[in-house]
């Protein structure tokens, strides 16, 4: 989707994380006249190598977005028109063991950098979020998650993220900072850190080691293709109402199990090789979200086939092994031995 509007200077944050840098790279693609400041904090999820097919293209700028000032001076510094705010701790089972890092950076530093983007005179602010602030729905629910759905997170990851997301909608309705948000579906895709379901599984796989399952293998997700949420931000920086939120999914959902097979299937490898793991406390069991809103008001919709696209991801990772052999010893939580039954070690 091209826009026919004068080009705008583009602040990504999170932008070396996996759907940041994916968004960067797109966006230098689909706008290669927008100019694109990407900051990071560089924390251990965030890797510069992922920005390396753009970096000669791109600003880069080492920052948390918990620093005001620091956030404060990118922006008038660049003249940014944009602010797409990626940027959050986003690892489930690391947030019950460490939840004050999650407030900070997901509910103070989106409140800094939303104070920072207000004071800079920003012409649209965009807050990406998550499916699970609202909570679970039941295996056998009909209903699907809509935008004015009630906000009951139930871990402090996606309590944190519930409470970025108030502080936006408080910036638009008390200074009239023009924001949109989106919540989106479970993201696949390249470069995503091998803490998550798909590159764990994938990476261990590929060295023999055993896919931990959590008990609750029949828990679903919805899922979506990276590329896929990324032409969803575009569309909503195109066309979103100010103030609205869209959700973003495909109504595609696969279980833990359907998961761990289809990339063992793939891979070629045994069955043999899952093994069951206790479930981390608040493990919600189905997300679902209704996404009419932004196929009806701005014609999106996925185009990435759930298969295709997890098979293709599976490969990317088994002939990228020099992207993810070296980020194995940064992962802060050991999924496959962390939890016991009843809680955390």
């Amino acid at each position: 989707m091209h826009r026919a509007t004068p080009p705008r200077t583009v602040l990504v944050t999170g932008a070396a994380g996996f759907i940041g840098a994916n968004f960067v790279r797109y966006w230098r693609d689909r706008h290669p006249d927008d100019p694109v400041v990407a900051v990071d904090a560089l924390t251990y999820a965030g890797n510069e190598e992922n920005l390396a097919a753009v970096r000669e293209d791109i600003v880069f700028a080492h920052a948390d977005i918990a620093d005001g000032p620091r956030m404060a001076e990118i922006l008038r510094e660049h003249r940014v028109n944009v602010v797409v705010n990626f940027a959050a701790e986003s690892h489930n089972s690391l947030a019950v063991l460490d939840p004050a890092r999650f407030f900070r950076t997901n509910v103070l530093g989106t409140q800094q950098l939303l104070e920072a983007s207000r004071q800079a005179g920003i012409e649209r602010f965009h807050h990406v979020s998550t499916c699970e602030v609202y909570g679970d729905l039941a295996l056998d629910a009909t209903e699907a998650f809509h935008e004015d759905s009630p906000y009951r997170p139930r871990t402090p990851y996606n309590a944190s993220k519930a409470g970025a997301d108030h502080a936006v909608r408080a910036y638009h309705e008390t200074y009239g900072l023009p924001v949109t948000l989106t919540n989106c579906a479970n993201n696949y895709g390249p470069y995503q850190f091998p803490e998550k379901v798909l590159p764990l599984f994938v990476t261990n796989a590929l060295r023999g080691k055993q896919l931990p399952v959590y008990a609750s293998r029949h828990h679903r997700r919805e899922w979506i293709h990276v590329d896929d949420h990324c032409r969803a931000i575009d569309a909503v920086l195109s066309g979103g109402v100010p103030g609205r939120t869209y959700h973003v999914g495909t109504a595609k959902e696969a279980s833990v199990q359907e998961i761990a097979d289809l990339v063992l299937d793939e891979l070629g490898l045994p069955a043999s090789l899952q093994t069951t793991v206790a479930d981390r406390p608040g493990h919600d069991r189905r997300y679902l979200l209704d996404s009419s809103r932004i196929e009806r008001e701005l014609g999106w919709r996925p185009t990435v086939p759930f298969e295709e696209g997890m098979r293709e991801t599976i490969r990317w990772y088994r002939d990228h092994p020099q992207w993810w052999k070296p980020l194995l010893d940064r992962r802060p939580v050991a999924e496959e031995s962390v939890w016991q039954e009843g809680g955390a070690r």
